[in-house]
């Protein structure tokens, strides 16, 4: 995917990363002094024979702790998300090719916001100086129902460790990062996605659009097909 970013001659050039080689953020420059996060979201092809996973494919690309308000330009970053499938290749149906069938573009300031608040929204908290999210563990949950002050002083991996707060291993991934315009845009192009938010303030997308995006985070727990009969 970065390299047919690069070849494409519209200007990118790779960022030297501030992070390190392998986990460098930007993925890009441009020409016009913006600077860009590229990800990509597989969606399956249904014209393409090919082995299907047993649950819905939910983007496995997100934006991880390592972008956070410390590294992340407001007025210059870009989140570039690019969908793809796998297509026959015109000259020879045989094989397969990744083929992009959607783009989209969005500010990564508004993407780590709304990331960020559905985690404290939640309960759950940065550990260090933006180094580990966390969420609550169910012993973490009990205590705040039971009214008992939350233990700050860590956290942990595991339930059976006993931390009020586990380290959220799913942090970032781009269903669970509730910023309006992102989420539209993983439904139109037929990925997982969240139907609903409170960032920047309270949203919701229609009665119709929750329960597909119910159904497929269900079907994904279950393995099940859920969808059938549901308008899409």
């Amino acid at each position: 995917m970065p390299r047919i970013a690069l070849e494409q001659g519209i200007g990118l050039t790779k960022a030297a990363g501030i992070l390190g080689d392998r986990e460098g953020y930007p993925d890009f420059e441009h020409d016009s002094g913006y600077r860009i996060e590229l990800k990509g979201a597989f969606r399956d092809n249904p014209n393409v024979p090919m082995k299907k996973p047993p649950t819905p494919r939910e983007p496995s690309a997100r934006l991880t702790q390592k972008v956070t308000i410390k590294n992340v330009d407001p007025d210059r970053d870009a989140l570039l998300l690019l969908v793809y499938e796998l297509e026959p290749v015109r000259d020879d149906p045989t094989l397969l090719s990744p083929t992009i069938v959607d783009v989209g573009l969005f500010p990564v300031i508004e993407c780590i916001n709304a990331r960020d608040h559905r985690m404290t929204s939640g309960g759950g908290r940065w550990f260090g100086n933006y180094e580990t999210p966390t969420i609550l563990s169910k012993a973490g949950r009990k205590a705040r129902t039971d009214g008992l002050a939350l233990n700050e002083a860590g956290y942990g991996r595991k339930e059976s460790e006993g931390y009020h707060f586990n380290e959220d291993t799913n942090f970032g991934e781009m269903k669970r990062i509730p910023y309006r315009p992102l989420q539209e845009f993983l439904k139109q192009a037929g990925c997982q996605f969240t139907a609903k938010g409170t960032y920047p303030e309270p949203w919701s997308m229609s009665k119709q659009d929750q329960e597909i995006a119910l159904a497929l985070d269900v079907a994904a727990e279950d393995g099940g097909d859920l969808l059938a009969g549901l308008d899409t």
